[in-house]
C-alpha cells in the first residue's frame, strides 16, 4: 500500500491568510462533546479563551455544532476577557477550502457571531501581539502562582477558607495537570480560583447554592481569568449527576447533606482523592466513619493557626479556630 498525503485543511486555511503556523496551537472541537457526560474531547470550546492566555494563534476544526459562530460567541461571554479584549482577536473563517466557491471570511469575534457560514470550515484566531506590550503590568500580575491571600479574594464576612488552611487542603488534594475537579461548597471559590491558576489545564466545577456567594465566585473568576471554573448553581447532591466523574473531590461546605453526597461519590466508578474540611467534632467523626466504611484509606489532620496581632506597644498571637482536615484515597 502506497499512501500519497494531501495537504491538510489546517496548511490551506494558513497559506489562505498568509500566516505562517508553525508557531500555532492545533486544537479539534469536530465530533464533540460526546453525548456521555464523562467522555469529552481533549480540548472543548469552553477551553479555548484559557488557550488564548498562552498561545498567540489557534486553529481549529470545526463541525456543525462547534460552528464559528458558537467560538466567536464563546469570547463574548468568557470569563477570561478581562485578560484580553475581544479587539485584540482576529477571527478568520475559511469554508470550502480547495472547492471552487472556497470563501476567507475574517472579522471580529462580534462579527462573526453574527453571520452563518457553509460546512466545512476551518477557523483560525490570531491574538495581536503588538496590544500585548502595552499591558505589560496587567500581564504580570495575571501570571500562573501560587499564594493567593484572603485579601486578594473577593467574599463576605470572613466566609472564606483561610489562607494557611486553602495551602494544606491543596497539597492534600495532589491534584493531576488535567482532569476534572470538584469543589463542592465551594463559597466564594477561593480554592478553585488558587487551583485554577495553579493548574490552567484542569477542569474546575465549583457546586454552591448560595447566591451572595456564586457573586463573590464571579467576581474572583473575572478578577483573575480563571476560564477554567464553571459555576455550578444548586446544592450537592442534587447537581452532581449531571457532571463529568472527578479525579479530586473537596468538600468545603455541605449543607447538612455530608452522608448523601458521600453515598453519592462513593456509587461512582472513579478512582481518586476526597478532602474534607471539618470545623466540628461531629462533622469530623462523619466524615472519617463515612470513608472508613466505604475503604478509603483515610488521614487526618488538625489544624490550628495563630496569627500575629498587636497588643498595646507589643505583639502576641491570635489562636483562629481549629479546622480538621480529612483525606480519604480511593484507588
Amino acid at each position: 500500500v502506497e499512501i500519497i498525503p494531501d495537504l491538510s485543511s489546517i496548511q490551506l486555511a494558513f497559506s489562505r491568510i498568509k500566516e505562517p503556523w508553525d508557531d500555532a496551537f492545533l486544537m479539534s472541537l469536530h465530533g464533540g462533546p460526546y453525548p456521555e457526560k464523562r467522555r469529552r474531547l481533549p480540548y472543548e470550546i469552553t477551553d479555548i479563551p484559557l488557550l488564548l492566555q498562552k498561545h498567540n494563534k489557534i486553529a481549529i476544526l470545526t463541525d456543525k455544532e462547534n460552528n464559528p459562530t458558537i467560538i466567536a460567541k464563546s469570547f463574548l461571554k468568557s470569563s477570561a476577557l478581562p485578560h484580553f479584549r475581544t479587539s485584540e482577536l482576529k477571527i478568520y473563517v475559511c469554508e470550502r477550502l480547495g472547492y471552487p466557491d472556497e470563501r476567507i471570511i475574517e472579522g471580529t469575534p462580534e462579527e462573526i457571531a453574527r453571520m452563518s457560514f457553509n460546512e466545512p470550515n476551518v477557523v483560525i484566531v490570531i491574538r495581536a501581539v503588538e496590544q500585548q506590550t502595552s499591558r505589560a503590568v496587567e500581564k504580570t500580575e495575571a501570571e500562573i502562582r501560587f499564594g493567593l491571600t484572603e485579601n486578594d479574594i473577593s467574599h463576605y464576612r470572613g466566609l472564606i477558607t483561610k489562607d494557611e488552611v486553602r495551602a494544606i487542603v491543596i497539597h492534600k488534594l495532589r491534584l493531576p495537570q488535567r482532569g476534572i475537579f470538584w469543589d463542592i461548597g465551594a463559597g466564594s471559590g477561593s480554592v478553585s480560583i488558587e487551583v485554577a491558576r495553579i493548574f490552567p489545564e484542569l477542569r474546575i466545577f465549583a457546586i454552591e447554592r448560595d447566591e451572595e456567594q456564586i457573586k463573590h465566585i464571579e467576581e474572583n473568576i473575572e478578577r483573575y481569568g480563571a476560564a477554567n471554573v464553571e459555576i455550578i448553581k444548586g446544592e450537592a447532591p442534587d447537581v452532581l449527576p449531571d457532571l463529568p466523574s472527578p479525579d479530586r473531590i473537596f468538600i468545603g461546605g455541605n449543607g447538612g447533606r455530608l452522608k448523601e453526597i458521600m453515598e453519592f461519590i462513593n456509587n461512582l466508578r472513579w478512582a481518586g482523592i476526597v478532602v474534607i474540611n471539618a470545623t466540628t467534632l461531629e462533622t469530623f467523626e462523619t466524615s472519617f466513619k463515612l470513608l472508613t466504611e466505604a475503604n478509603y484509606t483515610v488521614d487526618a489532620v488538625q489544624v490550628q493557626i495563630s496569627k500575629l496581632k498587636p497588643l498595646g506597644d507589643k505583639h502576641h498571637l491570635s489562636a483562629q479556630n481549629p479546622v480538621f482536615i480529612i483525606t480519604g484515597l480511593r484507588k
